[in-house]
C-alpha cells in the first residue's frame, strides 16, 4: 500500500456536473409531479436536504470553482423552494461560509456569496435570526462596497445585497440610515460626471452607481416621513442630471427613482410644488420619444416605454396598473413604491418569484397578501390543464400567429410590387 492521499469530496468537474444535474430540478417546483406517477414527498425532501448539506460543506472547499458552484447550487435551491426549517438549523454555518467567501473570494465568488446572502434573508424573513445574519454580514458588505480596489461586479452585488438585507431587517432605524448613507456616498459620484471634465466618475463605475441608487431607493420606501422629506429635498434637483447619462440603465434607474420621489413627495405634502417642472417634463418627453439613430432599436424601445410611464407619473400623477398572476391568486401593482419593491425581489428570485409570492410569509406580508392560500390536492388537480389540452391550445395559437404573419407579409409584398 502506498501513502494515503488527501481526497477531495468533489473535484471541480464533479462540482459543475453536480450543479447542473441537481439544480435543473429546482427551477419549477410544480414540474416535479406533473402528470407523472406518485412521488414520495418525504423521501424527495430528504434527498434534497442531503444534497444541500453536501453543497454547504463544499462552500469550504479549497478550490474556488468548487466553492462558487456550491454557492450557485444553494442559490438555485433557495430561490425555488421554501426551506425555512432546514436553514434555521444551519443559519450560522451558512452565514460563516458567506462571510468567508465575500472576504477571501475573487469577484465571481463574491457575487455568488452576496446573492446567497440575499436569499438567506428572504427565506428567514424579518425576525431575530435575520438580524443576527445582518449584524455579521452588514459590515463586510459595506467594506466591499466602499473598497475602491475591489472589482466593480463584487461591489455592485454587495450594494444590492446590502439594500435588500437592510430592507428585510428594518427594526434598527440607526442601521437603516447608516446603510442609506453608505449607498448614497456611492451614487452621488455620478452627479459629478457632468461637472468634472477629468472624468473622475467613469462609465466603468456606472453599473455600481445604478445598483447603489436602486438599493437606496428601495430603503427610502420604508423611511419615516421626515427622513423622506429630507432626502427628496437633497436629491430631487440633482437626479435629472443623470437623465443625460450615456448608459441606458442609469437613465432608466434615474427616471424611475424620480417617479417614485414625486409619488412620495405628493403623499407627504398635498401642496408639493417642483420649481423646474417645465424643464424636467421637457427632458422626460424627449426620452419618451427618443429617435436617435446611434442607439440600438431594443434600447430605444425599452427607454421609450419606461419614460412614457415616468412622464405620466410626474406630469399627470398617473400609474399604469399591472397585474401579476401566481397560482390561483392575482396581485395588482398600482404605485411606484410597489413596482420598485416587486422588481427588486424579482431580480434576485428569478423564476422562483411566483412560488415565493404563494408560499413565503415575509413576501406576502410585504405585498399585503395575507397568509398563504392553502389548497388541497383535489383542487390543484382541477386547476391544472392536462398536457394534451395544453398541446391543443399551443397548436391553435401557433396556427393563428402564422396566419396573421402571412397576411402581413402579403401586404408588404403588394406594396413592394406597386412601387
Amino acid at each position: 500500500g502506498g501513502q494515503p492521499r488527501n481526497v477531495q469530496p468533489f473535484s471541480d468537474e464533479d462540482a459543475s456536473i453536480e450543479t447542473m444535474s441537481h439544480c435543473s430540478g429546482f427551477s419549477d417546483p410544480a414540474s416535479f409531479t406533473e402528470d407523472g406517477p406518485e412521488v414520495d414527498e418525504e423521501a424527495t425532501q430528504e434527498d434534497l436536504e442531503y444534497k444541500l448539506k453536501g453543497f454547504i460543506d463544499l462552500t469550504l472547499d479549497k478550490s474556488a470553482k468548487t466553492r462558487q458552484a456550491a454557492l450557485e447550487s444553494l442559490k438555485s435551491a433557495f430561490s425555488s423552494k421554501i426551506l425555512y426549517e432546514f436553514i434555521m438549523e444551519r443559519r450560522m454555518t451558512l452565514t460563516d461560509s458567506i462571510e468567508r467567501c465575500i472576504k477571501k473570494g475573487k469577484s465571481d465568488e463574491q457575487c455568488a456569496a452576496a446573492g446567497l446572502a440575499c436569499l438567506l434573508c428572504v427565506q428567514m424573513g424579518s425576525g431575530i435570526e435575520s438580524e443576527e445574519i445582518f449584524k455579521t454580514l452588514g459590515p463586510v458588505l459595506k467594506k466591499i462596497v466602499c473598497d475602491g480596489t475591489a472589482s466593480i461586479q463584487a461591489r455592485q452585488a454587495c450594494a444590492t445585497c446590502l439594500g435588500i438585507c437592510c430592507f428585510i431587517v428594518t427594526d434598527d432605524i440607526t442601521e437603516l440610515y447608516s446603510t442609506m448613507e453608505c449607498l448614497e456616498n456611492i451614487f452621488i459620484k455620478a452627479y459629478q460626471r457632468d461637472r468634472d471634465t477629468n472624468g473622475v466618475s467613469s462609465t466603468h463605475n456606472t453599473v455600481l452607481h445604478v445598483s447603489a441608487l436602486l438599493a437606496w431607493t428601495l430603503l427610502l420606501t420604508i423611511c419615516p416621513i421626515n427622513e423622506v422629506k429630507k432626502k427628496i429635498e437633497m436629491h430631487l434637483h440633482k437626479l435629472p442630471s443623470l437623465l443625460s447619462c450615456d448608459d441606458l440603465n442609469m437613465r432608466i434607474a434615474a427616471g424611475e427613482t424620480l417617479a417614485l420621489l414625486f409619488e412620495l413627495a405628493r403623499e407627504t405634502d398635498a401642496d408639493f410644488f417642483y420649481e423646474d417642472m417645465d424643464l424636467l417634463t421637457e427632458k422626460l418627453r424627449a426620452l419618451a420619444t427618443d429617435g436617435n439613430k446611434h442607439r440600438a432599436k431594443v434600447d430605444k424601445r425599452k427607454q421609450r416605454s419606461v419614460f412614457r410611464d415616468v412622464l405620466r407619473a410626474v406630469e399627470e400623477r398617473d400609474f399604469p396598473t399591472e397585474m401579476v398572476k401566481f397560482g390561483p391568486e392575482r396581485m395588482y401593482i398600482d404605485c411606484w413604491v410597489k413596482k420598485q419593491t416587486y422588481e427588486t425581489f424579482k431580480e434576485i428570485l428569478g423564476s422562483g418569484m411566483q412560488y415565493h409570492l404563494q408560499s413565503n410569509d415575509f413576501l406576502r406580508n410585504v405585498f399585503e397578501l395575507g397568509p398563504p392560500v392553502m389548497l388541497d390536492a383535489a383542487t390543484l388537480k382541477t386547476m391544472k390543464i392536462s398536457r394534451f389540452e395544453r398541446h391543443l391550445y399551443n397548436s391553435a395559437a401557433f396556427k393563428a400567429r402564422t396566419k396573421a404573419r402571412s397576411k402581413c407579409r402579403d401586404k408588404r409584398a403588394d406594396v413592394g410590387e406597386f412601387f
